[in-house]
């Protein structure tokens, strides 16, 4: 019996390939430049805002150090240029060469100073703070330097859109603006003689904003102040009288204690020749010379003094 190969005894089945393991790969991402030597630790911590431009460029000097110029005449050429400038710092260095001019070189000034006082006011309605106290700054050496010259300047309204100004700027949040807006206000008192001014004063006490109302008082009871008998007599007795009123139930403290204070300037003034029952010819005057309502608050006024 013949023999078959072994080869063909049994079936062969082939034989399944091998699964190859997977091996997992990282993948690794690609660093930014501002990644590297930048740990966790300091990465979590921002970097500090930059610090805000502008205003810390300015320096705000005070009148004494303010010295004059070598050549005025020459200098005041470019004056008006300077201060109509798109550049806000060249406005404010211009600025400070108005209060050098004021005081070191006012004659010279004196020609274009109408013009001056409308740019003034113009800068001080720039959103810019250091702008704005600046020109507050000019307005005071402008005051000193001139007093009631100022009222002279009638037909452009100068004098009367810069009072405004500075009501509206003391009347601000930003301390240090309605600071500096309420010392050139008291410049403005010490300068100009108190009844021309309270001629102008007298229309604010009734302005639709409380804050100019109270700065307003505030203003009108420290020009009173340095008004002798005579003075007063002459603006008129009731007038103050009837100015002090709406103030006196303001809503404002400040504004309350200077229509006080003129209340009882008034009534110093009105007195001071009554030998006898002076209270009794007080009472008697403001309800012959004032509404029911108004002496009533005239009288309380100066009895809680």
């Amino acid at each position: 019996m013949a023999l078959r190969p072994i080869d063909n005894a049994l079936p062969t089945t082939p034989e399944r390939p091998k699964k190859q393991a997977k091996l997992s790969i990282p993948i690794q991402t690609q660093k930014k430049p501002s990644d590297f030597g930048v740990n966790e630790e300091n990465k979590a911590s921002p970097l500090p805002p930059p610090p805000p431009p502008a205003d810390a460029s300015v320096d705000y000097i005070s009148s004494e150090k303010l010295k004059p110029f070598e050549d005025p005449e020459s200098k005041i050429q470019g004056l008006v240029e300077g201060l109509e400038s798109k550049d806000w710092v060249k406005v404010c260095e211009s600025l400070n060469d108005v209060r050098r001019f004021s005081l070191h070189h006012s004659t010279v000034l004196l020609p274009i100073l109408e013009k001056v006082m409308l740019i003034l006011v113009k800068a001080m309605n720039n959103p810019r703070s250091a702008l704005c106290k600046t020109s507050i700054m000019a307005a005071s050496d402008i005051f000193n330097a001139f007093g009631e010259k100022l009222l002279d300047f009638t037909d452009s309204g100068a004098f009367d859109r810069l009072l405004l100004q500075l009501l509206l700027k003391a009347s601000q949040d930003k301390k240090f603006v309605c600071e500096e807006a309420d010392k050139s206000l008291k410049s403005m008192v010490n300068t100009i003689a108190p009844l021309p001014l309270l001629n102008k004063l007298s229309g604010y006490v009734n302005h639709g904003n409380l804050r100019v109302r109270a700065k307003a008082a505030v203003s009108i009871s420290n020009s009173v102040s340095k008004m002798g008998v005579d003075e007063i007599k002459e603006f008129g007795l009731v007038k103050l009288l009837q100015m002090a009123t709406g103030s006196l139930n303001d809503r404002l403290p400040e504004a309350r204690e200077a229509a006080r204070s003129i209340v009882f300037s008034v009534y110093k003034a009105f007195t001071e020749n009554e030998d006898e029952n002076p209270g009794e010819a007080w009472q008697s005057f403001c309800q012959s010379s004032l509404s029911p309502i108004q002496a009533q608050s005239i009288i309380k006024a100066v009895g809680s003094q």
